[in-house]
Order: structure tokens, then C-alpha cells, then sequence
């Protein structure tokens, strides 16, 4: 089965580098992209503000199914302690973990703030996690294999916002 996802940023990208960005974010360094196409929509427009130009979304097909068959894995279905040290990790950039695909909840605006005084050490894991299940995750998945993306994401073009 297929996915319909979406990249929110100031230009067309018909072809991801997974190489490309920052490396001290959620999931590490790659491509990100969403199913929830609000989420791009707000990406798309915080982008073009910071750099200039018009916001876009470009849709993709995400042949997921596919994709699991050959590709190393983790799924976050909620905001746990797992997700919670994992975006830790990759955030002080000590993550070990080598994934090619990696799909769970965002660390916004409404639960940086939790991460990041966890981070500092003023609360606790479980403080954290009361309050991060107070929030609905917006999802997102990182693809970190550049082989796998030019295979299994297909390019459906480009929308403006």
C-alpha cells in the first residue's frame, strides 16, 4: 500500500537528498516528509518566511509497503519514553541507532519546551511523559537512506500554498 505524503519548504524538490539539513533534529539527518499535509502546509510557510520565497508542498508517493520489505525500520506509535530518549539522543547527536526509515510524532512547538527542560535535567521522565500525552503527535517520517528514497518516494509534484 502507498502513502500520499508532502514536504513543506520554498521550492520544488523533485528529487531528495537525505543528505541535505541540520543533523541534531528529531529523527537525525534525512528527508522529511508528513501525511498530514497541514503540518507541510504550516512547514511550507514558517520556511519561506525564514528564507524568502513562496511556500510550496511537494507531494509524494510513498510506497511504504515496499519499502519495509528492505529497509531497517522504527515506528513510534506514541509519545513514550522510547520516542522521548531517542529524539534526545539524535537532538545532542548521540544517537547510535541506523535506521533507513523512521516515522513517529514531532517535537514542535507544543512539546519542545517539556523536551527541553527534560534535557536540562529539571524533569523527570515521567513528568515529561504526563506532559507530552496531553498531546495528539503530528507525524512525521525521516528517510536516511538516499537508495531507498530515489526507489520507493515518488515525485508527484508541487503545490502552492
Amino acid at each position: 500500500m502507498s502513502l500520499i505524503v508532502y514536504h513543506g519548504t520554498n521550492i520544488e524538490i523533485k528529487h531528495p537528498d537525505c543528505h541535505f539539513g541540520r543533523e541534531a533534529v528529531d529523527f537525525g539527518q534525512g528527508f522529511y516528509v508528513t501525511d498530514v499535509k497541514e503540518q507541510a502546509t504550516e512547514w511550507a510557510r514558517r520556511i519561506a518566511d525564514n528564507r524568502g520565497g513562496s511556500p510550496i508542498i511537494n507531494r509524494y508517493t510513498l510506497l511504504r509497503e515496499e519499502l519495509f520489505k528492505v529497509a531497517s525500520a522504527k515506528l513510534f506509535t506514541s509519545y513514550n519514553e522510547e520516542w522521548l530518549n531517542f529524539v534526545v539522543r539524535n537532538r545532542q547527536l548521540k544517537t547510535v541507532e541506523k535506521y533507513d526509515y523512521i516515522e513517529g510524532g514531532v517535537a514542535n512547538d507544543r512539546v519542545i519546551d517539556s523536551i527541553r527542560l527534560y534535557m536540562l535535567g529539571l524533569l523527570t521522565v515521567d513528568v515529561t511523559l504526563q506532559k507530552l500525552q496531553m498531546q495528539k503527535p503530528n507525524k512525521q517520517i525521516c528517510l536516511r537512506s538516499q537508495e531507498l528514497t530515489d526507489k520507493y518516494l515518488i515525485f508527484d509534484g508541487t503545490e502552492e500554498i
